[in-house]
């Protein structure tokens, strides 16, 4: 049988893929796609958390621009992504996977207090764990949160899962002849070609601990199996 290479993985899910091909909203088939495929990893035996983002109902940072103060734009954000997690880890467990949805924020009644002992706890015990809200703080994007939510649990690797192949030199979806993609960079390229892969704090955090980052198509089905099992998919930054 194939072996895993990782034993445990932080998954992050862009808002942008779970609006499928809306225009803004939540995609239930991707939903169920991308349950799917982090049912089939869990059944190998890795271990899995999982970081959403908003961004496909609600952006902070283009709100704000709007005349809406910034960090109350960005707590807006942070509900989005509560929203998103709450669909995600219904699906989920539709499909017989045993899940905890932990927040940032405190909504009790939806979540669980984000607390790291509890939440090593939780995936321990073979429970996809989901979290939301963020880092709870305004000015810090979800790519931020699933950094610091990486090194709090002892994650071995991020899995950015994205609409594109990986990382290229501009947006492919605008330039598709004339554009560079790259297989593997290190954090330091990243950052000086301002590649936008995940903000400048992300990197930097990953960069300093260790911590590789995948950036993948989440959309091409089996991916996701693919990375756990070794396979060169999209880029990897270390």
């Amino acid at each position: 049988m194939d072996k895993p290479i990782y034993k445990r993985i932080l998954l992050k899910i862009s808002g942008e893929v779970l609006q499928g091909e809306r225009d803004c909203g939540i995609s239930l088939d991707v939903l169920e796609d991308i349950a799917d495929e982090v049912g089939g990893i869990r059944r190998m035996g890795v271990d899995v958390a999982v970081v959403v983002g908003g961004g496909n109902l609600i952006r902070g940072a283009i709100i704000a621009e709007k005349g809406i103060d910034r960090a109350s734009a960005d707590y807006m954000g942070m509900l989005a992504t509560i929203i998103n997690a709450v669909a995600f880890q219904n699906i989920l467990e539709a499909k017989g996977i045993s899940t905890r949805l932990m927040s940032a924020l405190e909504i009790r009644q939806v979540a669980e207090p984000f607390i790291r002992r509890r939440a090593l706890r939780h995936i321990e015990k073979g429970r996809v764990v989901i979290f939301a809200a963020g880092t709870g703080n305004p000015y810090f994007t979800t790519d931020t949160a699933a950094a610091l939510r990486a090194m709090e649990i002892g994650s071995e690797v991020i899995l950015k899962g994205t609409k594109v192949k990986g990382v290229f030199d501009r947006d492919p979806e605008l330039y598709p002849l004339d554009s560079q993609f790259f297989p593997q960079l290190t954090y330091i390229e990243a950052l000086e070609r301002n590649l936008k892969v995940m903000d400048s704090t992300a990197i930097s955090l990953c960069r300093d601990h260790g911590i590789p980052i995948i950036v993948f198509n989440i959309r091409e089905r089996d991916n996701i199996r693919r990375i756990v099992l070794g396979e060169k998919v999209g880029t990897i930054i270390r």
